[in-house]
């Protein structure tokens, strides 16, 4: 077994960036950035992990220094909700197996509510 690495958690939102690391230790550290700060860095995620880990700007982050890398956004989500970007739509002709009934968020009347397209 090899020696133990850092174990990062991405959240990246449309204006903050969050970054939790476990360091090798055991000791959780977090850290917020601006997601998009062009003069600063190229990427809040990569950066982020890159302050975590101690490095210099453009240094390269090295797998032996890394175990895992998890991320979640809710740019795209946000994106729905506010009715921004390009007219998107999802057709779906059948139900998969083992998955719950599909919703769609129905915003034509400036509220949300939800519609099924399940069968009763």
């Amino acid at each position: 077994m090899g020696a133990p690495r850092w174990q990062f958690w991405v959240d990246r939102g449309g204006t903050f960036t969050d970054v939790v690391g476990c360091a090798p230790g055991g000791g959780l550290r977090t850290l917020k950035l601006l997601s998009e700060n062009p003069a600063q860095y190229r990427d809040a995620a990569v950066e982020g992990i890159r302050r975590m880990l101690g490095l210099a700007v453009g240094e390269v982050i090295s797998p032996a220094l890394v175990e895992s890398v998890r991320m979640g956004t809710t740019v795209a989500t946000n994106a729905l909700l506010e009715r921004q970007g390009e007219r998107t739509v999802l057709v779906i002709n059948t139900r998969l197996p083992g998955r719950p009934c599909e919703s769609a968020i129905n915003r034509d009347r400036g509220c949300s509510t939800v519609a099924s397209f399940c069968p009763n």
